[in-house]
């Protein structure tokens, strides 16, 4: 033990990784939204930790919760492409992805690119378009690329779908495919505001007298940054206990008798990925057992399917989720 250890014996924790930019970034990211939204800190939190941990998320709840409002607004926060696509019924792959067009002057196709060649893409109400538009979306969200005519046209990062849609209204409406659900890093219920939040909302309405709620929302954080703040978050430690801690977790819905479908290993790279963010948000450069359970429910619950009878009963994803997490011991 050298001189200094054993003259003061009080031990000044320092981070193996610089995390004071990401600690700068979030917080201007959300004082930017705080601009326009109100409340929903949960829903601004875990959108920002997505992003950080470069994953998409699907955001689900009722019409005039805000839900395309603080997607098209984060978007805003950030120097990058946005584009947004109104999925419905007659919309077809190449609408999305693009096609390849004729030119009279060359006599060759040429690739047209669709709006998904972004690097925020908003898709409101995905769960409109048919089955094949939703298949259109497997390759790109997955592998950050499009294949039209056997040529691979990769995205520009950062790239990020935002999807929004409404749980309630059934008619006219496809259910995702599960291979398209699990691409969703996130899938975040968006609930109504509290009664003092509304009040809140009808002042700032109120007091905005018809300007555009997006006046004053300004970018702070460039593609470049945010490349170097996720390849920060991608050293934040993971102990061994933990990461067979994730593990107990997504396998225990593989095999729990209230779940007809359990996640895949996908999903323990998205809670593991998650994790990382959201200790690194809080100021940590090492994940404890808080920060995976804080992630469980956004990352496990849209990746299951519940049995018949559970639904039948009432039983949601979530409540299983959070019955799975209180079976695991938690590692100390």
């Amino acid at each position: 033990m050298n001189n200094e250890t054993s003259e003061n014996p009080e031990i000044n924790f320092n981070n193996r990784i610089p995390l004071e930019d990401i600690q700068i970034a979030v917080t201007d990211l959300k004082s930017q939204l705080a601009k326009v939204i109100i409340g929903q800190e949960n829903f601004i939190e875990l959108l920002i930790t997505a992003f950080l941990a470069n994953g998409h998320v699907l955001i689900e709840g009722v019409p005039g919760v805000a839900k395309t409002l603080t997607a098209k607004l984060f978007a805003k926060t950030l120097k990058t492409d946005f584009s947004r696509i109104q999925f419905t019924p007659d919309l077809m792959p190449s609408d999305v992805l693009g096609t390849s067009v004729l030119n009279p002057k060359t006599t060759e196709f040429e690739f047209k690119p669709g709006p998904i060649f972004s690097n925020i893409v908003l898709i409101d109400e995905i769960n409109r378009a048919p089955a094949k538009t939703q298949a259109a979306l497997f390759e790109v969200m997955e592998e950050r690329q499009i294949t039209i005519d056997g040529t691979r046209y990769p995205m520009k990062p950062p790239f990020m779908v935002l999807a929004t849609q409404n749980p309630i209204d059934q008619e006219g409406t496809y259910a995702l495919p599960e291979a398209q659900l699990d691409r969703f890093l996130f899938k975040i219920k968006v609930d109504y505001p509290k009664p003092e939040e509304e009040i809140q909302i009808l002042q700032s309405h109120h007091q905005r007298k018809g300007a555009k709620a997006d006046a004053d929302i300004r970018p702070v954080l460039t593609p470049q940054k945010l490349q170097e703040l996720q390849i920060q978050i991608q050293k934040v430690l993971v102990e061994e206990k933990l990461l067979n801690y994730i593990a107990q977790l997504v396998i225990k819905t593989r095999n729990h008798p209230h779940l007809y479908l359990g996640a895949s290993p996908r999903a323990s790279i998205a809670v593991m990925n998650a994790s990382k963010a959201m200790a690194a948000i809080q100021g940590r450069d090492f994940v404890i057992p808080e920060d995976i359970k804080r992630v469980l429910v956004p990352a496990l619950a849209h990746r299951v399917i519940l049995s018949p009878e559970r639904e039948m009963e009432g039983l949601t994803q979530e409540n299983v989720i959070d019955l799975i997490a209180n079976t695991i011991e938690i590692p100390r």
